[in-house]
């Protein structure tokens, strides 16, 4: 902006000349700023409220036995009584660092008993608003009539599949679940044993995070007021790198310009002014 207005305001000063290939150049600089902090925006949301998500599975397949051991007490009932479980129980957790709201919720089946069938309306619910849906089945039983008809309703959700009971006999044909879901989104365990919890953590982290999860030195987009405003930046830099291609004069341009530092002053509280002003004289040899 300093330089546009220089260019502008001082024509007879000893200035290098704007030319559109250097407009474009810092103009990409900022795209790309802004997409890296847009690309944190789903992460920020993640570190601040925490990922919802449902257990989910038929009757006696182990998850209340997944919520207890990832709380690390019997905060749910677990007994070989199908049906145990009446009603969502809500938990905040962290796995591998990723903070969970996690929903264990009622065994998904058709039932005659009045309080089970209200507990599996209210699963249903839970399930409609999860982000991660952990699907569990038993892999010592083949699969169940109500578990195929949820594959193709789960296979457009963000789903880890776990296999659980893994070191009991195996009769769960997972062929099909094989050609459903990816091989990183099958998980295989035993909770009553303690084994392979701890994939749980790499597989969610894997779903929803780029590269290593940082939260010390990254900055971290989650204010939706704040990604609207970025949005429109990235819009107006757009804008002035298509009117550099066109050739529009540059000031005409500098008003898509002036346009994104005025959005992302809104985020950061700065705004052009003085700002601008001891910019071109700081950077600009011209008499005041």
């Amino acid at each position: 902006m300093a330089h546009i207005e220089v260019n502008i305001d001082y024509p007879e000063h000893d200035v290098e000349e704007l030319t559109g290939a250097l407009i474009r150049e810092k103009c990409g600089q900022g795209i790309e700023n802004i997409n890296r902090l847009l690309r944190t925006a789903q992460q920020g949301k993640i570190l601040r409220e925490g990922i919802v998500t449902t257990i989910v599975g038929r009757p006696n397949v182990g998850k209340s036995s997944l919520l207890n051991a990832l709380v690390q007490e019997n905060r749910a009932i677990v007994t070989d009584i199908a049906g145990t479980t009446r009603d969502v129980i809500e938990e905040y957790v962290q796995v591998n660092g990723i903070p969970l709201r996690l929903l264990d919720t009622a065994g998904l089946r058709e039932t005659e008993d009045i309080v089970e069938r209200i507990g599996v309306e209210k699963s249903r619910s839970a399930l409609a608003e999860a982000d991660l849906v952990l699907w569990m089945l038993s892999a010592n039983e083949p699969l169940h009539e109500d578990e195929i008809s949820l594959l193709d309703e789960l296979q457009s959700r963000q789903t880890i599949v776990i296999l659980n009971k893994s070191d009991l006999p195996l009769r769960i044909d997972s062929s099909l679940i094989e050609e459903t879901f990816p091989a990183d989104r099958i998980l295989r365990m035993s909770v009553a044993m303690g084994e392979g919890v701890d994939l749980l953590g790499e597989a969610i982290h894997s779903m929803f995070f780029e590269g290593n999860l940082q939260s010390g030195d990254l900055t971290y987009v989650s204010n939706i007021r704040h990604i609207r405003l970025l949005n429109m930046a990235r819009t107006s830099l757009e804008g002035a790198i298509e009117a550099s291609e066109m050739h529009i004069p540059i000031d005409i341009l500098q008003i898509d310009i002036r346009n994104a530092w005025e959005q992302l002053g809104e985020i950061t509280g700065d705004s052009a002014g003085e700002s601008l002003l001891d910019q071109i004289f700081s950077q600009f040899c011209l008499g005041k």
